[in-house]
């Protein structure tokens, strides 16, 4: 599936990082899980984040979301400081690896329910949802429960929970990890498509670099722990990229690229 970058003004927000520090206490000794990161995304960019595991990469996300905190530095978003946000319409949505779906609840209900806890109207809610059903491809499964669905589904629903609220910055942390390669390859076409029809500001945890060069505009590596950036890299590939491109020796070259940095002592 071809994935045109929207010729729109992006809707998403633009994210700045400066000198961002998080520290741990583990057993009585202080663990240093993010170490002083600069980076700035700029508004409607995708951006993946890869770095061997345990680096802090998630723990750098969940600070950006808000789920976390810095012990030093700052987080602005469109310029400001991230924890003074009053702005509604800087919404920010995070998909995890799990779907975390109400098993008590259909596919319709859990993706109204972002909907329902900012009190919007029942119908409203309603058409607003089964709208962003229809648009991961999931109409006819609308009135199913988790427990009906397959992992491709299940993480289809909660991407359709995440952009139900049309954020203007998503974050996903390695969603599509534990599927199996053909289900993982058809969710990032999906979710590449839908990066380009909304313009929102997308970053994106992944261990892979054939995942982050399919997807994103530019790459970010991180060192092993503390997290600190050994390589930020812009993707030389177009930008309507279809199965066929992952086949293609640029393609190869540019995953070869982000492999690469992984490999590098820390520094």
């Amino acid at each position: 599936m071809a994935a045109p970058r929207a010729e729109t003004a992006p809707t998403g927000i633009a994210v700045d990082l400066r000198g961002v520090r998080r520290t741990f206490a583990s057993d009585g000794d202080r663990v240093e899980a993010v170490g002083g990161v600069d980076l700035s995304i700029a508004a409607g960019e995708f951006v993946a984040l890869l770095g061997p595991s345990g680096c802090g990469k998630s723990t750098l996300l969940r600070i950006i979301a808000g789920l976390d905190h810095q012990d030093a530095g700052e987080v602005l978003l469109e310029g400001r400081p991230a924890d003074a946000r009053v702005d509604a319409g800087e919404r920010v949505a995070f998909v995890f690896q799990d779907a975390h779906l109400l098993p008590w609840r259909d596919v319709l209900g859990n993706v109204t329910l972002p909907l329902e806890l900012l009190g919007r109207p029942a119908a409203e809610s309603r058409d607003e949802a089964m709208a962003g059903i229809a648009r991961v491809g999931l109409a006819d499964a609308a009135r199913r429960f988790p427990s009906q669905l397959s992992g491709g589904m299940r993480m289809r629903v909660s991407l359709a929970r995440a952009l139900v609220t049309r954020p203007r910055l998503l974050l996903l942390d390695e969603p599509f990890a534990a599927l199996d390669e053909i289900t993982r390859q058809s969710l990032d076409d999906q979710l590449r498509a839908l990066w380009a029809g909304t313009g929102v500001t997308v970053l994106f945890v992944t261990h892979s670099t054939a995942e982050a060069a399919f997807l994103a505009e530019r790459a970010v590596v991180f060192s092993p722990r503390p997290a600190r950036v050994v390589l930020e890299h812009a993707l030389d590939l177009p930008a309507d990229r279809g199965a066929e491109l992952r086949a293609e020796p640029r393609f190869a070259h540019e995953a070869a690229v982000l492999f690469a940095a992984l490999q590098r002592p820390e520094r």
